[in-house]
């Protein structure tokens, strides 16, 4: 029986599922990431099973010399070395079929909430205020919502953004993006030049660091609303809070931030969270637009499916019985 050891939390349905497949799971979730090493020495895993608790790197990957597969439990793989793996002969497998929906619905929210300025009337209300006309909103009907990136999430969202009556605009750097009926691919220029709404649904990578920049914002031919349910470091913060200070951005919903460990801010970090999390038109949260208890659960349907067919495929040399 092939083994996989799973270093972080999951939906208590994972050992089953893997058992079904013919995994067998060694389920510590405990273990420190500096103790992930000595584990993969000791025991000849197959699989490793993680969501962020550290960095895949080649050094890592030198202790389980037997590892075949990398399953992340979850979308982003900006933790993962994805070289390293080549290089080492594993596969990775994530899952973000899992929480495409999660996200999906989460973006609707975000877009719906700033529109309909539902954060600040809600904390007036509760403080005695009853302000109706300072918070008169916006309809997205009519509106063009420019998607970047157009993979499993800005699908996700488009899918649901198509009852509303809106145009979408989709820009991805893929050339081999397949359109489909729910958002017109477009190029960076005219997503420009068109939308009313921005919202991000690129990957973090080193190319994608701060793509969302003062030069790109300043690209667009309206003041936008600004979506963030990707990756913080996808967005250049002082860009950001430049173009709220300046009318730019209209407003911005931030899921995720460059630095999500708010007690680790550097001085410029904080000056910017300052301004953000005190701007009435900025809505931030912790990083849950995908975390759902449906999609706890599923992300680990889907990753089962995909270590079951990676095996199935690669049964020579396979270790265990």
């Amino acid at each position: 029986m092939s083994l996989c050891l799973v270093i972080d939390e999951m939906h208590d349905s994972l050992q089953q599922r893997l058992q079904s497949i013919g995994v067998e799971t060694d389920y510590r979730p405990s273990l420190a990431a500096a103790d992930v090493p000595a584990a993969l020495a000791a025991i000849p895993y197959e699989g490793l099973m993680v969501r962020s608790k550290l960095r895949i790197t080649a050094d890592l990957l030198s202790h389980g010399p037997q590892l075949r597969y990398i399953a992340r439990a979850g979308a982003g793989v900006d933790n993962i070395d994805e070289a390293a793996l080549a290089a080492a002969g594993v596969t990775l497998l994530n899952a973000p079929e899992g929480n495409r929906d999660a996200v999906g619905e989460y973006a609707i929210g975000l877009l719906l909430a700033l529109f309909r300025n539902i954060v600040p009337a809600h904390q007036e209300v509760r403080q005695g205020q009853w302000r109706r006309e300072a918070n008169r909103g916006e309809e997205v009907g009519g509106k063009t919502i420019g998607l970047l990136g157009y993979g499993h999430m800005g699908r996700a969202f488009a899918r649901r953004l198509r009852a509303f009556g809106c145009t979408v605009l989709a820009h991805d750097i893929d050339p081999a993006c397949p359109a489909d009926d729910f958002a017109t691919l477009v190029s960076l220029l005219e997503l420009q030049a068109r939308a009313e709404v921005l919202s991000l649904h690129i990957p973090y990578s080193a190319a994608n660091h701060h793509f969302v920049n003062e030069t790109l914002v300043q690209g667009f031919q309206s003041p936008i609303w600004l979506l963030n349910t990707a990756r913080g470091e996808v967005l250049d913060h002082a860009a950001a809070v430049q173009a709220l200070q300046t009318g730019k951005v209209r407003g911005a919903a931030l899921d995720v931030l460059e630095n999500e460990k708010l007690s680790t801010l550097n001085a410029e970090q904080q000056a910017r969270f300052v301004f953000l999390s005190s701007a009435p038109n900025v809505i931030l949260s912790p990083h849950i637009g995908g975390w759902t208890h449906q999609s706890y659960a599923r992300i680990n349907e889907v990753l089962v499916k995909k270590i079951g067919a990676f095996l199935s495929d690669n049964k020579t040399g396979a270790a265990g019985s």
